[in-house]
Order: C-alpha cells, then structure tokens, then sequence
C-alpha cells in the first residue's frame, strides 16, 4: 500500500471537481481500488503502487487542463479512457481532446489565425491547396463549440458536382448518398468524437450531414455550419448558402481555387466571394498556402511547382 498527494495550486478545485464533484465521482469511478479523498486544494489517493502510477500520471495532466480551460465531463471521460500520458503539454495549439485523449491541435500559422479568428468572426473563408488542414481544423472547432455549448448543432455540407446536384438515382437515404462526398468531413469527426456518440449525434439531428442544395429555403440558427470544397458551388449556390446565416450562428467556408470542377458554363461561387467579401466587418478571408501544409513532404513541393506555372 502507498500514497499520494496532489495539489491544485493556481486555480479553483471545482474547476477540476465539477459541479457537486460529478467530475471527482467519475475519477473515483475509473478507480475503484484506490481510496481517494479531496480536501480543498489537496487531492489524496491511497491503494497500490500500480494504480497509484497511473493515478498521478492522468490527474497530474488533468491539472494541467483545468489551469487553461473549463473541464468538462466529456473532456474528463475521453481523458480516462485514452492513456492521458499521450496528452501534449503544449496547451496552447490544443483545440479539444479527441478518442482516447488524443490532443487535436493547431500546427500552422494559418490554422492558428482560423481558431483565433473564428472567436470574433460569423463568417471565414479559408481558402488554400489540399493537405493545408482547412477542412481538418473546421471540424474541430465545430465540435469545440458544440462541446462548450456555443452552439447547438453542427451542419456539415459539400456541393455534389459529379452528381449535379441531383442525387436520386443513388440508393440509400440522403445520409448514404451524401457519405462519398462527405468523407472527409467524417474522418475528421471520427477522430473527435466516439462512433456511437456521434451516431446518436447524427440521428438526433445534432450533426446533421446535407448537400448544398438541400440549404436552401432554411435559415441555420444556434449552428457551426461548414460548407467543404466551395471552389464547386455556383454563385447562385454560394450566395444561397452564405444568406442562410441565422442567430449565434457561425459559418466556415473552406476551398481551392486550382481545384474547381465545375463546368465551364458555371462560374465558383467562392472566386466571386474572395473578390466580393473582404472588406465586409465580420467576415474574414484566411489564405493558407504551402507553408500550412500537413501531409508528406513532398505535397509541399508539388504545391510550390504548380504555383510557379501561373
């Protein structure tokens, strides 16, 4: 048998607690073999040296959060269950903590100006070459203001080109006939989010998952909406979509210029709106480039040689 003390020493223990020490009741939980007593700033645990290892390691890192940010239950379970001797100690470029405790972070400049930016504006253009991690970050953030109670909902939507549009000739339900185009965009939440929480998520309607065309006529309040892969959506379409903003509501749209596939007939919607919107209070236009890149080296390279034909 051993012991161990903790101290919280720069910030409020209900921080770390919760409310009616629900966040202490599920740390006593995961730890069924060790007798733990919480007295003010004092955090004891009494039991074997096994589980007093794995104790400090995960209470140590879970007081390391609490003193740069409000924990959640959520935050406290993910943490348990995910081995938190992963957790980054930068908390700084951390967004949220995905499955199993993974820290979801910032890693570019520009990713960094879009979580800043999204702070203080409804509306943000994040427009760049693939493997930048517009779409990547956006989904995090979603899911950030969705756990801290910003907003109510998260609504995914991606213009369906090779389709035109008109997507019934596919079978399944609208959710089916949408995945390929949305797969991204599940990828990303399938890091931050458990499979069968964000299956309820979806089928309460919480995350809601819509081609572009089926915007039309709502109005998205209390929503972090993100419109992927914009460069495709007409102007009509583009305009359509940005006018459905309703109250508490925050909207980012992520494209590449050099990727349209819209037929030549149709002029992007998201060209015309870089030209259009940027001189408009609340909206803001972040241009990512080779040096936010995330994936292989060599992406860099290839970005930088096609850049260099213009």
């Amino acid at each position: 048998m051993g012991e161990i003390e903790l101290e919280i020493t720069t910030q409020t223990p209900l921080n770390l607690y919760g409310v009616n020490n629900r966040n202490l009741k599920l740390i006593r939980d995961h730890f069924p073999k060790l007798n733990i007593v919480a007295r003010g700033t004092i955090l004891r645990a009494i039991g074997n040296d096994r589980e007093l290892n794995a104790f400090s390691n995960i209470l140590s890192a879970l007081i390391e959060m609490s003193e740069t940010k409000s924990l959640t239950e959520e935050m406290i379970e993910e943490a348990l269950d995910g081995n938190v001797g992963n957790l980054d100690k930068d908390m700084g470029d951390i967004l949220l903590y995905g499955i199993k405790g993974k820290p979801i972070k910032v890693h570019s400049p520009n990713q960094r100006e879009l979580a800043k930016s999204i702070e203080t504006h409804d509306l943000i253009l994040a427009v760049g070459p693939a493997g930048t991690g517009k779409t990547y970050t956006s989904v995090a953030l979603a899911v950030k203001f969705l756990k801290e109670k910003k907003v109510k909902k998260i609504i995914l939507t991606r213009p369906a080109v090779e389709a035109g549009e008109n997507l019934g000739f596919l079978p399944g339900d609208l959710k089916e006939k949408m995945d390929p185009y949305l797969q991204p965009l599940y990828d990303a939440l399938h890091e931050m989010i458990p499979k069968e929480k964000l299956n309820d998520l979806i089928d309460s309607n919480i995350v809601q998952i819509a081609p572009l065309a089926y915007m039309r006529g709502r109005t998205l309040d209390n929503a972090f909406v993100i419109l992927d892969e914009a460069q495709n959506a007409t102007q009509s379409q583009f305009k359509m979509f940005v006018t459905r903003m309703g109250k508490q509501a925050k909207f980012i749209v992520t494209g590449d210029l050099t990727q349209i596939d819209l037929p030549e007939k149709n002029k992007s919607g998201l060209v015309q709106a870089v030209k259009i919107l940027m001189n408009i209070q609340g909206i803001d236009i972040i241009n990512f480039g080779e040096s936010d890149v995330m994936r292989h080296p060599i992406v860099k390279k290839i970005i930088k040689a096609y850049g260099n034909t213009k």
